[in-house]
């Protein structure tokens, strides 16, 4: 009898060592970052869309942009027909490991991600903390030991981890810190850069800014892009004779409507030249060259934009 009591014991012992094992791995399978890529061809040279769409606690997310070539190291893009591929993209944070398919190359294939048990401790040490998460995308954003040590000692402030993947992401580095810096521009803030990479601020802007005369602070710079108060749109300005304009007002200028052509027309009017504050009334209450036209062919001519511009407040269409 207690041979038998034995023998089950030990039986269900192993029971529950079968479900604790195939339990884990279950986990283990869940907790592993892989999922399905694509590629497909270019329009830059010497580069292929790359897509990796990751499959991971029943979510997805997708992870597209133009990659070099080279970066598949043992893939002949030029090669007609089909080809099975295996490529291995290595970086800091871990390996991504790729296998599928290319036709005339073009293909798709499935993936697995092997994080380097290694980076996260380094990254820590440089004060940038890394969980599972984090680790996968800056793997496919190459965010590398080395470049958190360039941007750390750029001494910019609101740096953390977050804002390395997205400096990757929108190509901030040490040259586009370097090359600002150069014009005269003392950018210290993560946010600004990355706000600079995104709405098109650059090194050669402030230079046409600072020649024409200018000296923008960081935030004017971003809201000159966001509405369009470019150096080339200022010099068609300059043209009808608005010459070093103050920003605030060349952005209103954008803000409202007030464009080279608008000023041609009212130019075309009599109105030699209105005062930028006049300008932007005009747009703000809708007085048109039309209306202006309009008010003339009733007998009402040689009033004055003021005038024009309170008749519109007023209802008198």
């Amino acid at each position: 009898m207690r041979i038998l009591r034995t023998f089950a014991y030990t039986i269900f012992a192993l029971c529950i060592v079968f479900l604790v094992t195939k339990d884990r791995v279950a986990q283990a399978d869940n907790d592993e970052r892989k999922g399905d890529w694509t590629i497909s061809k270019s329009d830059e040279a010497g580069k292929v869309e790359f897509s990796l769409i990751e499959h991971h606690h029943g979510g997805m997310s997708n992870h597209q942009s133009d990659w070099p070539a080279s970066s598949f190291q043992g893939v002949d893009f030029s090669k007609a027909g089909r080809q099975d591929v295996h490529f291995t993209i290595t970086r800091d944070a871990g390996k991504i490991e790729c296998e599928g398919f290319l036709k005339d190359g073009e293909g798709a294939g499935i993936f697995h991600f092997n994080p380097d048990a290694n980076y996260p401790r380094e990254m820590a040490a440089l004060g940038f903390p890394v969980d599972d998460e984090k680790q996968f995308g800056m793997a496919v954003q190459d965010v590398s030991i080395d470049f958190a040590k360039q941007m750390k000692s750029e001494n910019l402030s609101g740096l953390d981890t977050d804002k390395l993947i997205a400096f990757r992401i929108f190509g901030v580095d040490k040259a586009f810190i370097e090359s600002l810096r150069a014009e005269g521009l003392k950018i210290s803030e993560a946010d600004k850069l990355v706000a600079f990479r995104i709405h098109g601020v650059s090194a050669q802007m402030v230079r046409s800014l600072h020649q024409a005369g200018y000296q923008p602070d960081e935030d004017t710079l971003i809201a000159m892009r966001i509405h369009g108060a470019t150096p080339e749109w200022m010099a068609q300005v300059k043209q009808r004779g608005y010459d070093h304009i103050d920003l605030q007002k060349l952005i209103a200028f954008r803000i409202h409507g007030v464009s080279p052509e608008f000023i041609q027309k009212v130019q075309g009017l009599g109105y030699s030249h209105p005062d930028p504050d006049e300008l932007i009334n005009m747009r703000i209450h809708n007085v048109t060259p039309e209306y202006i036209a309009d008010m003339r062919s009733r007998g009402m001519k040689d009033l004055s934009i003021d005038k024009l511009v309170n008749m519109r407040i007023h209802g008198i269409d």
